[in-house]
């Protein structure tokens, strides 16, 4: 288990009450597992919830995850494995001038 960095933005960081905290786990989809638990209002903001699926483990398409600045998109996507002193951000789609 890696302890890992998360920091929150925007809206996200509103619904949470922090910018930052600190959460353990294997991979990506444990550590989003384990902020959705921590703080159901984020739940609907990450993940998709699929027809047919009792479990929403779909990331939604407009949010953006990175590791250490990469988006886990490029890399293995929910099952990308962390490390201790990772910092995982979690960004949701931003508009404006």
């Amino acid at each position: 288990m890696a302890d890992v960095k998360i920091k929150l933005f925007a809206n996200l960081r509103e619904k949470a009450g922090t910018s930052e905290l600190q959460l353990s786990g294997e991979k990506v989809i444990d550590i989003l597992l384990s902020l959705t638990e921590k703080y159901p209002d984020l739940k609907p903001l990450i993940f998709e919830k699929l027809e047919g699926e009792s479990e929403a483990t779909v990331m939604c398409g407009s949010i953006n995850v990175l590791i250490n600045g990469n988006n886990v998109r490029h890399l293995d996507g929910l099952e990308t494995l962390l490390s201790d002193a990772d910092e995982l951000a979690v960004l949701p789609p931003v508009s404006g001038g």
